[in-house]
């Protein structure tokens, strides 16, 4: 089955550009495009897309409120957001909405493409430099902190912490499975039960709630 995309930007150029992309791959189809956030949530709602390729900025309803509005009225559509900008406050607020990743729009199509199949399938997709941005001067030098961090982590066990740090310090299921001398089933069976417990819809929040929470140190 093709990958349904909604290519969501308020430049018509760059949504032919990504549009064209996506419709070069074997595995993916463009099912509809938006130039702004309130019709981004219209067509999500009507053509109930696999992946939204979701533009951070846009006058009207932005990228984060089209965001959060979709992933509400249907979790099962996984949202990619794309900035020409990377503050990192805009990569936090975009997966506190919900998106499942966030890509500066500089990206290679071979880039841009991996990363639809990637939330497609589940995972979280941030790219290496916004990440290691974010964990440097974001979270590290004490931007906004979600209340009761601590108590989340508190719900864990020993071998969830373990896991949750593993996550947020950007490792694989096999890495973690590796670091851990745990079979990758049972891996699997850990990071199921830790999205369930602090909240976290995927891998990019759950990065969010290791830092909020205090389980990794800066400098570690």
């Amino acid at each position: 089955m093709l990958i349904e995309v909604l290519v969501v930007d308020n430049q018509l150029l760059v949504r032919k550009g990504f549009g064209m992309i996506v419709d070069a791959q074997p595995d993916m189809r463009v099912v509809g495009e938006a130039g702004e956030g309130e019709q981004a949530v219209r067509l999500c709602a009507e053509l109930r897309p696999d992946v939204v390729l979701m533009d951070v900025h846009m006058p009207g309803v932005d990228g984060v409120a089209a965001t959060e509005r979709i992933t509400a009225a249907a979790p099962e559509v996984r949202v990619l957001a794309l900035s020409m900008y990377d503050l990192d406050e805009h990569v936090v607020s975009m997966l506190r909405a919900g998106a499942s990743g966030f890509l500066p729009k500089d990206i290679s199509p071979e880039d841009l493409v991996e990363g639809v199949r990637l939330v497609h399938s589940g995972e979280a997709v941030v790219a290496p430099r916004l990440l290691t941005r974010l964990i440097g001067r974001f979270v590290r030098a004490g931007g906004p902190r979600r209340a009761g961090g601590r108590g989340v982590a508190a719900r864990l066990s020993e071998r969830e912490r373990e896991v949750l740090v593993a996550i947020g310090r950007g490792l694989s299921n096999v890495e973690i499975a590796r670091a851990l001398a745990l079979s990758p089933s049972t891996v699997k069976n850990h990071i199921t039960s830790v999205f369930a417990k602090v909240g976290a819809r995927d891998r990019a929040q759950a990065v969010i709630v290791a830092y909020e929470a205090g389980l990794i140190v800066p400098g570690e």
